[in-house]
């Protein structure tokens, strides 16, 4: 089940964004995965170390420390404490959670740019850009706003029309503004320093090549990106919270920063390095990132995977002697009832409020049975119910409890002895052997829906049995007949202990309690524990008159009236949220036109035959409209808003005379006419008519 080939792994998730809390999308995202993963090789005895830590740079951590009045510092010191106390809650086993603000991350982070310009690794240009004169600086892409040139859309950001989708530069914005202080800011010169990704993309593929393994979203979108070519990215900007750049001889430094993703993956580096100066052996941390030997897998979101499969590994590449990522199983998004995640809308589930109410193995339970590991999935509450009330209580705690309760009162909480067993007897102890390789190869090779439903199957298969058995009647007739169906019960309750400790911690540990199950491998931290592994759930690990402990349940069931206070209060923040976004003004009209100019625009009526997400995009869709007359591909900037099913078969308006143009490499030729609210949400607008119909 292991790779021979490798004396450690390292395992990184992605630096959660210190600026607001955890919810269910980044935990299916990315967090239990990982931990799922680490645990499981813990089990294996593996030499495994699992990083993490808070992301505390960036521009939106700029823009919510000024619109509270704050320092960034004090925003992230309070963000990096609860996405802290949340992880622990939900049993994330991290060896290490550092923090990008730290000393010992800004010295790593500036080592290693130093040693890349060293290296000569980066181009250094000159260039005008944007700068608030007023605020005294330069402008980021997201500090810039204006009108789209593509479509007219008053407030687009200065990297990405939020309208249109179209990607963009704050020199291409009309009538730019400066979002700090609404000030038209104007042009000055500035330098930075770029990596030639360029230059670097036949290494980058050559490596790539070697990973044919890697899941199928991961690929494409990284082989979209390779497809159009790689261009320079610059890895410093004009900020004042940050990294600074280190000196550099004749250049001025002076008011630059790292960029944070230059910085922000360094942080597992960082955080790597801390943890191994915790235990006392401050050089332990170069067998993890430089050992040949080393197995990496970066855990993330579907956002991330071009940082982690391309700009990380530029940079390590150009270091060299790094180790480079084996596998990034990067997963898709996660809705919720149906809708997506929104904060903006507070349609979402917080986990610190969700631990607060329901314990952490139900939110791990069903996520893991819903993870959206090909595609997005959704999150009801409704079937969060079901897992636990039909899976974890009716199936997997039903027979865990049932086996214990016969034994403490018919056996005196003593195991009995397994006298000339039955075939059924002999049958599904001998068929617990199959369950660590199965569950095992599953989780190795990222498939954690697969793992937990197989390791459910044994539980299932133990309620079968224990009904069969009929060990109520057998009591009455044939007391060593019915020891045995006890025997082999607890035997099977035994190996489930253990095969649900990496999904279940907290569970299986309660379990191992009532059992009086000792002697496990620590699944939380390497090399602690007794001497009983993840293999060990193969064969029965308790002896004939071994003593138990009390039973007790281990999972209560979620009532109707409980899902019904949960959706009544997402909805009710939906609505607050909504009734905040109903106060807003209203976007104002435009510059007033004459007919003439109305005139000018062709409406037509077409229908969406195809919808399908922009692999390079987190806005665009891809739409095949028939507009009764001819078919056009469409890219409207959407994603965000709608699903792909949600256009499909619409009959849509559409501005037919509009010029195409080129995004991300595909075509659009044309646009879909959207209604967008004071909150910014996009629906589409829609009529009866047939395609191709004038609109006036």
């Amino acid at each position: 089940m292991s790779t021979s080939r490798f004396a450690r792994t390292l395992v990184t998730a992605a630096l959660p964004y210190a600026n607001g809390p955890l919810h269910i999308g980044h935990l299916a995202g990315a967090y239990l995965p990982a931990d799922v993963y680490c645990r499981y090789r813990r089990l294996l005895g593996e030499d495994l170390l699992f990083i993490g830590g808070s992301d505390e740079h960036g521009v939106p951590i700029m823009l919510r420390a000024r619109t509270e009045g704050v320092d960034p510092q004090e925003v992230v010191d309070r963000y990096h404490a609860q996405l802290r106390d949340a992880f622990v809650a939900f049993g994330m086993s991290y060896d290490y959670y550092g923090r990008t603000s730290s000393a010992r991350h800004r010295e790593t982070s500036q080592a290693l740019f130093s040693e890349l310009h060293a290296k000569q690794a980066f181009v250094q240009k000159t260039e005008s850009q944007l700068y608030d004169a007023e605020a005294k600086m330069f402008l980021a892409d997201r500090f810039v706003r204006g009108t789209c040139p593509t479509c007219g859309y008053t407030d687009a950001y200065g990297d990405q029309c939020e309208k249109c989708g179209r990607s963009l530069s704050p020199a291409e914005l009309v009538d730019p503004r400066s979002a700090i202080t609404d000030q038209t800011p104007v042009m000055k010169e500035t330098t930075h320093w770029y990596l030639p990704l360029g230059k670097q993309q036949p290494a980058l593929e050559s490596w790539l090549a070697t990973h044919p393994e890697w899941k199928s979203n991961v690929r494409g979108q990284v082989q979209s990106w390779l497809k159009e070519g790689l261009s320079d990215r610059a890895m410093t900007r004009d900020l004042t919270w940050g990294v600074p750049v280190p000196p550099i001889e004749g250049a001025d430094v002076e008011g630059k920063v790292l960029y944070v993703w230059f910085d922000a993956p360094i942080g597992y580096i960082s955080a790597t390095r801390e943890w191994a100066e915790q235990q006392g052996d401050p050089d332990r941390w170069q067998a993890y990132w430089r050992g040949e030997d080393t197995r990496l897998v970066h855990f993330i979101g579907k956002d991330n995977i071009v940082f982690h499969c391309l700009i990380f590994p530029a940079m390590l590449q150009a270091l060299g002697g790094y180790v480079l990522p084996e596998n990034v199983p990067a997963n898709e998004f996660l809705n919720l009832q149906g809708e997506k995640l929104s904060t903006s809308r507070d349609w979402a589930v917080w986990a610190h409020e969700f631990l607060e109410r329901y314990p952490a193995d139900y939110l791990r339970y069903s996520l893991l049975r819903t993870l959206p590991e090909t595609k997005d999935s959704d999150f009801t509450w409704q079937d969060m119910q079901a897992h636990v009330n039909n899976e974890l209580a009716d199936t997997l705690g039903n027979f865990v409890n049932r086996s214990l309760t016969f034994a403490l009162r018919y056996f005196d909480g003593q195991l009995p002895a397994l006298v000339d067993p039955s075939a059924a007897d002999r049958e599904i102890l001998e068929s617990l052997g199959e369950y660590p390789q199965k569950v095992g190869e599953h989780i190795a090779n990222y498939r954690f829906r697969e793992a937990l439903s197989t390791a459910m199957n044994l539980a299932r298969a133990g309620n079968k049995y224990f009904n069969d058995a009929e060990p109520w009647a057998t009591r009455k007739t044939d007391m060593v007949r019915c020891g045995n169906t006890i025997h082999v019960a607890l035997q099977i309750s035994a190996s489930l202990s253990v095969l649900f400790e990496p999904f279940l911690p907290f569970s299986a540990e309660k379990l191992r309690e009532q059992l009086q199950l000792s002697g496990l491998r620590s699944s939380a931290r390497a090399g602690e524990g007794g001497p009983l592994g993840w293999a060990d759930a193969g064969r029965p690990l308790l002896e004939a008159g071994h003593r138990l402990g009390e039973p007790a349940v281990l999972f209560v069931k979620v009532p109707d009236e409980a899902v019904a206070e949960e959706l009544a209060r997402l909805q009710a923040k939906a609505e607050a949220a909504s009734q905040a976004a109903a106060e807003l003004p209203y976007q104002p009209l435009n510059e007033t036109i004459v007919f003439d100019d109305f005139q000018k625009l062709d409406l037509r009526v077409g229908v969406v035959k195809v919808a399908e997400r922009v692999k390079k995009s987190k806005k665009l869709l891809r739409c095949e409209v028939d507009l009764g007359f001819e078919q056009r591909q469409i890219l409207a900037g959407v994603a965000e808003h709608l699903a792909p099913e949600d256009l499909i078969g619409k009959q849509v308006v559409v501005v037919a005379n509009l010029a195409p143009r080129k995004m991300l490499g595909l075509q659009s030729e044309g646009m879909l006419l959207m209604a967008e609210d004071r909150q910014g949400r996009l629906r589409p607008i829609t009529t009866d008519s047939e395609p191709g119909a004038t609109v006036r």
